[in-house]
């Protein structure tokens, strides 16, 4: 019986060696590193909603992002970046709502900056003399963000993953005014 058990182990551990060498030459061809989702952290700020014209709107969301690593680091949209909405009723990724970033940030090494994810969408502005006007603005960013519990931020250069957690709940109408 004793005899029997060394090939079989030996069929094992050598299976393991091989998957485990396929593993990491696959890996290292292909070049991709995993997601780094600690390098850079944010943290919710405020919002603000803007008018852009009689039949778009923008909803700024505020954040402070830190640097955590020992590099400088260099945001900005472009093809590699790609910012998408984690939902509330389970955690999956969507990119239903088109979100940017509104201007490229440098964050050096261990410091702090501000940004802020512009979301851009028709929106019949109201005249301010309308009762409903308040209640018009509410329900146009509840629509938008009801489903929304947090947006991530992939940098495919870099392999950094950002999440930008929600802080909208409590959403209050700081500037509804156009600009």
């Amino acid at each position: 019986m004793r005899g029997n058990k060394l090939p079989v182990l030996g069929f094992f551990f050598a299976f393991v060696l091989t998957a485990t060498i396929w593993y990491g030459t696959t890996r290292v061809r292909s070049g991709q590193k995993p997601w780094n989702a600690s390098a850079i952290t944010a943290t919710y700020v405020g919002a603000q909603f803007r008018e852009l014209d009689s039949a778009d709107a923008a909803l700024y969301l505020a954040y402070e992002i830190q640097n955590h690593t020992d590099s400088d680091y260099r945001l900005a949209d472009g093809p590699g970046v790609m910012v998408m909405g984690r939902l509330r009723v389970d955690g999956s990724l969507s990119s239903q709502e088109q979100v940017r970033l509104s201007y490229p940030t440098f964050l050096p090494a261990g410091q702090r900056a501000r940004i802020a994810l512009e979301i851009l969408r028709p929106f019949s502005w109201p005249a301010e003399s309308d009762p409903a006007f308040q209640d018009k603005l509410r329900e146009f960013l509840n629509q938008r963000l009801a489903d929304i519990q947090a947006f991530v931020l992939f940098d495919q250069a870099d392999r950094f993953q950002i999440e930008f957690p929600g802080g909208w709940q409590e959403l209050k109408l700081a500037s509804a005014t156009p600009r």
